[in-house]
């Protein structure tokens, strides 16, 4: 596959423990990058506690088992599949956003969904990732609002019908 212009190669691997600091840290510094305008400083606290919980994203991360995009050695973004067609995160790290990191780890994960033979995914998007998910073809079912530690927080669920290749 050949790499577009404005993109940043990077390796796809499968979750390794060594990783789980690294991945809450992509996950912290990405939601606390959002401008204050779309998310207040509040929201991105309640969303994303500072400092990170290690141990509990080193917990999550035994579980959830994402994809990893590596650039340089590092963690660059990560994206999860759960079983019932449920992309639970999708993140990339502020200093790799706009490099096609999060496109190559979404076409890694609908491969990999099309091959368990899903029939659609499903996803709660951020206003700002609703655009990226929109490209990949999913619609809007509905908007969210979210309560998490007094804060309000707005995402979309969002679907995507699969091609059936049978």
């Amino acid at each position: 596959m050949s790499t577009p212009k404005n993109t940043t190669p990077c390796q796809l691997r499968h979750y390794h423990p060594k990783y789980a600091n690294e991945i809450a840290d992509v996950f912290h510094h990405a939601v606390h990058a959002i401008s204050s305008e779309i998310y207040s400083p509040a929201q991105k606290e309640a969303w994303a506690e500072t400092p990170p919980n290690y141990l509990f994203w080193k917990d999550r991360l035994e579980v959830k088992q994402p994809t990893l995009a590596i650039i340089h050695g590092s963690v660059a973004g990560f994206i999860e599949l759960e079983p019932d067609g449920h992309i639970d995160c999708c993140y990339v790290h502020p200093k790799h956003q706009k490099q096609g990191v999060a496109k190559h780890l979404y076409q890694r994960l609908e491969a990999k969904a099309e091959s368990l033979n899903l029939k659609q995914l499903y996803v709660e998007a951020s206003i700002i990732a609703l655009p990226f998910f929109e490209k990949q073809g999913f619609k809007v079912l509905r908007e969210n609002l979210v309560l998490r530690k007094q804060e309000t927080l707005v995402n979309y669920t969002m679907e995507k019908i699969l091609a059936n290749k049978s």
